[in-house]
């Protein structure tokens, strides 16, 4: 993974509390014309693509399952929300992207 400083950090909510979480902890955010997602588990955030690799399923109506992975409504690939990696035996990665809370801003990088 890139370091820090090799990202284009972009400030999607002045404040944690802007983001529109569902019940499934999921919020989607546009970042430069681009529709993400934005995942919550355990006070991390974690930045991932708003459409499945597999079957392009809308990964904001899928869930978080308690051991921290995001998981496709469609056909319930499950994608690690850190790496992207897809732990359910398939080749498939979800894009991710780094989030940070600054200033009580919340920004996401991308390269």
């Amino acid at each position: 993974m890139p370091h820090d400083d090799e990202y284009h950090w972009y400030k999607i909510a002045e404040h944690i509390n802007e983001l529109d979480f569902a019940a499934n902890n999921i919020a989607v955010a546009k970042v430069n014309g681009k529709t993400i997602c934005i995942g919550r588990q355990c006070d991390r955030l974690f930045g991932f693509a708003y459409k499945c690799p597999h079957a392009g399923g809308i990964m904001a109506d899928g869930y978080i399952d308690a051991a921290g992975n995001i998981v496709c409504p469609v056909h319930r690939y499950k994608f690690s929300m850190s790496s992207g990696r897809n732990i359910s035996g398939e080749g498939y990665f979800l894009k991710t992207w780094p989030v940070q809370i600054r200033d009580e801003a919340v920004f996401i990088g991308m390269l």
